[in-house]
């Protein structure tokens, strides 16, 4: 299992659109590196992998990830230093004494744990709703598309298998690629399955997580600029400005500082200096 260091004071995913182009750079590196994807999530500030295949080609991949998604993100927002020096800890997972199953169900809760659904089938952006699951795959075959068509909406020019399915949202649906009957093969039940989420360490940590997913709060973060002061951002503020915005966003959101470090760009240091202020 392959985990990046949590971004403390940015965020890997701003809005829908950077979590689609990452869940759709996923499909084309899995289809054109030797590893297996087996679970994946992206979260807000971090990105957690489980991977078949040896320690040095789970390093390439997720390194591969970080740089084609780092070339997208700086063409974006003009910022080309969003992941350099973003460490990644790799765990090996055996099959022998229910590792396997433990790291699965640690990825999927992820979003669970951080308030952003009741269940990991309720959030879009991994594996979440993947395994045993009863809704059937809907999506258009890539096979069916143009390679104009496919090259645009997966922001890249790599050929991609014709089975591959671009589902409604706008990406590649992880079912095209995650060998999901393995997995569910591995667990044998829901029920088995469903044991390993409720007793998931992410489980146990559900009261400590913010109460609102990040890029809402940066999205409330930045009408509030416009309406209070008439700025676009929070980094075009005055020290006042900011403190009244951190306050803001933590009387309606019960966002922390840890959070708001995260959608302000600002050091966890100044945001509690801006929320001490009176």
């Amino acid at each position: 299992m392959i985990t990046t260091n949590h971004l403390t004071d940015r965020l890997w995913f701003k809005d829908e659109e950077d979590y689609k182009t990452g869940m759709n750079y996923v499909a084309v590196l899995a289809a054109h590196n030797p590893v297996m994807v087996i679970a994946f999530i992206l979260m807000s500030n971090h990105v957690h992998f489980l991977l078949a295949g040896t320690e040095k080609q789970g390093r390439l991949f997720v390194e591969r990830f970080k740089k084609k998604y780092s070339q997208y993100y700086s063409y974006k927002y003009g910022s080309a230093e969003l992941l350099r020096g973003n460490e990644i800890d790799v765990r090996e997972v055996s099959l022998k004494d229910e590792s396997f199953e433990r790291a699965v169900a640690y990825i999927q809760m992820n979003s669970v744990a951080a308030n952003n659904c009741l269940h990991p089938s309720g959030y879009p952006w991994g594996t979440g709703d993947v395994f045993f699951s009863a809704t059937p795959q809907t999506g258009i075959p890539l096979g069916s598309m143009s390679a104009r068509a496919v090259n645009r909406m997966t922001r890249s020019k790599e050929s991609l298998p014709d089975h591959y399915m671009m589902g409604e949202k706008g990406y590649i649906t992880p079912r095209s690629f995650v060998p999901v009957k393995y997995v569910e093969s591995v667990f044998r039940t829901p029920r088995r399955m469903n044991y390993f989420l409720q007793n998931s360490s992410k489980a146990r940590r559900l009261k400590e997580a913010p109460s609102f997913d990040d890029s809402l709060v940066l999205s409330a973060a930045r009408s509030l600029c416009v309406s209070l002061f008439r700025k676009t951002q929070i980094s075009e503020l005055s020290t006042e400005q900011k403190a009244e915005i951190m306050k803001q966003l933590r009387y309606r959101f019960s966002a922390g500082p840890h959070q708001l470090s995260r959608i302000s760009g600002l050091s966890y240091q100044s945001v509690s200096e801006l929320l001490d202020q009176g």
